[in-house]
């Protein structure tokens, strides 16, 4: 009777083994041959989780749908750079037919990964000046995309409307990543045409932001932050310092407010990935090829205000402000 149970037992192991197999070999059968598009995103944050949304979203509309049409190889590098160039390595080795890179520094990894392969940039502020296209009305490579170049100086006019004695604006930003230091450039540029003291300060790393931050508010009237990757991972630790001081963050992304930022005139991240996606599509469909397809805009930003932020801090909006954001 033990040996018949003992073989009953070792039946049901190899068939449930057998069953599992298949069900694995079937799933694999599935995505074999579809065309692999890889998305590498730097680091998990708000802003770049919705810039993927939109992505597959507007992959799904055109007809691009994961482990159906296309096989979608999502890898987040942590903002790890030895796990960017890995994780490139891995697209280039499974022979994608599309790469997407959002932000800078995701996009560089994957420009330096191939020369051949169509590479799509997913929120990227400055391609050209990141040195990963010729120009960028004529790309003239493998590369092209979105730009998510910020509005600064509307960003520098709603902080004098909100902030109209303000007199110090400090700007803070990662000294690391390329694309804030040509916002940072613009800000400084703009703020001191408009008549305000700048005081800047820079990080390398999410550690640096505790230290670096305390002290810069202790200096200004407002903070201005880029669409910073390093800084949006540690915007917790900046609000927490600025608040002490009851001094208002101004960040150029709209999550950045939502996680205690005052207010931006900002792009909507979503629209981002979805105009990032549309582009990817075309590539897809044989319909665009990255050299001849021009770096790509959102048309208009979006005035987004905290308003528990602002009660918080004992600001008012004023009127017209707030009038603009009801008829957005």
């Amino acid at each position: 009777m033990k040996k018949m149970m003992g073989f009953i037992g070792l039946l049901s192991i190899v068939l449930t083994f057998a069953f599992f197999k298949e069900k694995g070999d079937s799933m694999e059968n599935k995505i074999e041959g579809l065309p692999v598009v890889g998305i590498l995103q730097l680091t998990s944050h708000p802003a770049l989780d919705i810039i993927y949304e939109g992505i597959v979203d507007a992959l799904n509309e055109e007809g691009f749908v994961d482990g159906e049409t296309i096989e979608i190889d999502f890898q987040n590098a942590q903002g790890d750079q030895s796990n960017l160039n890995s994780m490139s390595t891995r697209f280039v080795n499974k022979n994608a037919s599309l790469m997407i890179g959002i932000a800078t520094p995701s996009a560089q990894a994957l420009a330096n990964s191939s020369k051949e392969i169509p590479i799509i940039l997913g929120a990227v502020t400055d391609p050209k000046g990141a040195g990963l296209v010729k120009n960028n009305e004529k790309p003239g490579g493998n590369i092209t995309g979105v730009s998510d170049l910020t509005p600064i100086k509307e960003q520098f006019n709603l902080i004098k409307q909100i902030l109209p004695n303000a007199k110090n604006i400090g700007i803070l930003y990662s000294s690391s990543e390329d694309n804030s230091i040509v916002q940072a450039k613009q800000a400084i540029e703009i703020a001191e045409s408009m008549g305000y003291e700048t005081t800047v300060s820079t990080v390398s790393s999410t550690n640096d932001v505790s230290q670096v931050s305390s002290s810069l508010v202790n200096q200004v009237d407002a903070v201005w932050v880029p669409t910073d990757n390093t800084i949006a991972s540690a915007m917790s630790t900046l609000v927490a310092a600025a608040d002490e001081n009851n001094i208002p963050v101004f960040p150029a992304v709209d999550t950045m407010v939502e996680e205690g930022g005052l207010a931006t005139v900002g792009l909507n991240q979503y629209e981002l990935g979805i105009l990032t996606g549309k582009m990817a599509a075309t590539v897809l469909k044989g319909e665009n090829k990255p050299q001849t397809m021009p770096i790509q805009y959102l048309q208009k930003g979006e005035i987004i205000i905290n308003l528990e932020k602002a009660t918080e801090l004992g600001i008012a909006i004023p009127e017209n402000i707030l009038e603009k954001i009801k008829n957005q």
